[in-house]
């Protein structure tokens, strides 16, 4: 398995962070099998874009609520990765539990 559940949705309440709030946040390793992914549908021709960044952020989005690692944005990174068997992602966590 490569995520710890495929969601659809986001089950925590909105954060408020706009692109320079998650540019703040510097990146960390997170698994992927700690991931939640909210979506659960992606786009192939991002997966298999060489260059793709989706002109934003070069690190994916994780929001951690209730102890749970949510997969915002950046689900095809996290994909790429696990096809290059790599099992960890650089991401910017944003941390609603406030324990981190």
């Amino acid at each position: 398995m490569i995520f710890k559940r495929v969601g659809d949705g986001r089950p925590y309440p909105e954060h408020g962070l706009d692109a320079r709030g998650w540019a703040a946040l510097p990146p960390r390793q997170v698994r992927l099998d700690q991931l939640v992914t909210v979506k659960d549908t992606l786009q192939l021709a991002a997966l298999l874009d060489e260059d793709s960044t989706f002109f934003g952020d070069l690190f994916a989005h994780v929001v951690l609520w209730r102890g749970e690692y949510y997969l915002e944005d950046g689900l095809h990174r996290a994909l790429r990765a696990a096809l290059h068997q790599r099992n960890v992602l650089h991401a910017r966590v944003h941390d609603m539990d406030g324990s981190a």
